[in-house]
């Protein structure tokens, strides 16, 4: 590998908006994310609603059915 072109590589905290904490290494000091394998419903069996940015209501505006007029 060529010296001097790489990221530095540097222990990471990653903190999940439910308050999980990991710690790993990446190029980035820390990382903040909404979702984890503690909070997210596919892992907790728990079903939810996780509209994070109204994209689900923006899906139904785009894709709801036309009412047939004659």
């Amino acid at each position: 590998m060529k010296v001097g072109i790489h990221p530095d590589y540097v222990d990471t905290t990653i903190t999940c908006a439910c308050g999980e904490v990991v710690r790993t290494r990446s190029t980035r000091p820390n990382i903040h994310v909404e979702v984890c394998s503690k909070c997210h419903p596919f892992y907790t069996g728990k079903h939810k609603l996780m509209d994070t940015a109204g994209r689900v209501e923006r899906f139904q505006r785009k894709y709801r059915r036309q009412t047939a007029s004659a």
